[in-house]
């Protein structure tokens, strides 16, 4: 998001660290004329692009498909928890039997309201739970097999009441007087809600149940209503949140039997990670075009690849003596030039933020990292020795 944080450091200070930066970047460009690099690992390799006569800043993660010592994760900005956090934190936040972290950038844009600051715009899965409800921006996955893919996911999210009928609902989200929201503890505390009816679900058989993933069927059985809102969350449950305008049926009551059906299009059944995004800036090798507001140059996160390579990429901006950034047509061009067959935007601005190796090595534009709602990690799989 294109927003501008009135905490930042002093200005003068800026451009002392903005001063010190440009120094280091003259010294590694001349030992790397081409690009500066750090010590690597066979499957990922981090480097470092300077083009002083623009300036641009480029950061580059290269993976190699396949790799089987490797895995991808996604992360919250309140470690299990929806909210606010800097890429740095959350990689920390990682539990050690994940694997060794490598290389992290951050993800979705967030809704930002004094209710629940931080919520992701779209789609979240983070170690195969549903976090977030699809919205209809584009998405990036990873098949059930490994394999990198993006489109727009459409929800058909809904609940089945005992006479049949069928309610679509979100899932941990703001919640308007005429929709239905369901909720788990990844939320916070508490639903937050003010008004409308709010039942407590638990599980009612031997099937599926928390946490939630996508692609299933859940049966659920009635253990309480609430009519005042604000119902606290828990692990073991979920609430179903109806705004005033969406009430239950008439004959509802406290033991009835319901089922929570989790469909997408695409199926993402067996799906454990997943991060919304957009726009699409490739598609089958070719970079998307635009006009207007999209030819404005600002910080920018992208993830593409090949049918070899997976790339990380995140490009500076907003900074005049380090790098002024990229338009979208730009970093479409750029992604086709680096081999990217598909690439897909994240969230850029104060927000993009490249962390490899134990530190953040872009040059974040407000002087400092700025806290997102969550961010894509790769780390090393842990062996039997660790």
């Amino acid at each position: 998001m294109n927003c501008v944080n009135t905490t930042s450091r002093p200005a003068a200070f800026r451009r002392l660290l903005a001063a010190l930066f440009l120094a280091a970047a003259t010294l590694l460009h001349a030992a790397f004329p081409a690009t500066n690099c750090v010590p690597s690992t066979p499957s990922l390799r981090y480097t470092n692009e300077i083009n002083q006569e623009i300036p641009l800043s480029i950061h580059i993660v290269k993976i190699h498909r396949g790799s089987p010592d490797l895995r991808f994760c996604t992360t919250l900005g309140n470690g299990d928890q929806i909210g606010m956090g800097v890429v740095s934190d959350q990689v920390k936040a990682l539990p050690h039997d994940l694997g060794q972290p490598l290389a992290a950038i951050n993800g979705d844009f967030y809704e930002k309201n004094e209710k629940h600051d931080g919520r992701p715009r779209d789609l979240q899965i983070r170690l195969g739970e549903l976090i977030t409800s699809p919205s209809g921006h584009c998405c990036f996955w990873l098949t059930p097999d490994g394999q990198p893919r993006m489109t727009n996911i459409v929800s058909h999210f809904r609940v089945v009441w005992p006479n049949g009928k069928e309610t679509f609902i979100g899932l941990n989200g703001l919640r308007d007087d005429s929709a239905a929201m369901l909720y788990t503890a990844a939320y916070g505390a508490s639903t937050r809600n003010t008004s409308g009816t709010e039942l407590v679900l638990e599980r009612a058989d031997a099937g599926p149940w928390l946490p939630l993933r996508p692609g299933l069927t859940y049966a659920a059985r009635v253990r309480e209503i609430h009519s005042s809102g604000d119902t606290p969350l828990t692990r073991d449950t979920v609430v179903l949140s109806l705004g005033p305008a969406c009430a239950p049926p008439p004959e509802f009551r406290a033991g009835a039997a319901l089922k929570i059906i989790l469909e997408t299009t695409p199926d993402l059944t067996g799906v454990d990670v997943a991060l919304g995004g957009g726009p699409a800036l490739v598609e089958n090798g070719k970079a998307s075009e635009w006009s207007g507001f999209f030819k404005l140059r600002h910080p920018r996160t992208a993830i593409g690849w090949n049918d070899e390579s997976l790339f990380l990429v995140v490009v500076d901006g907003r900074q005049g003596d380090i790098s002024i950034g990229m338009t979208f047509p730009e970093l479409a061009a750029y992604l086709v030039k680096l081999g990217c067959k598909e690439a897909v935007n994240f969230d850029g601005g104060g927000s993009t933020t490249l962390w490899a190796y134990g530190m953040v090595k872009n040059s974040p534009s407000e002087g400092e990292e700025r806290p997102a709602p969550n961010a894509l990690v790769v780390l090393k799989k842990n062996t039997a020795n660790d």
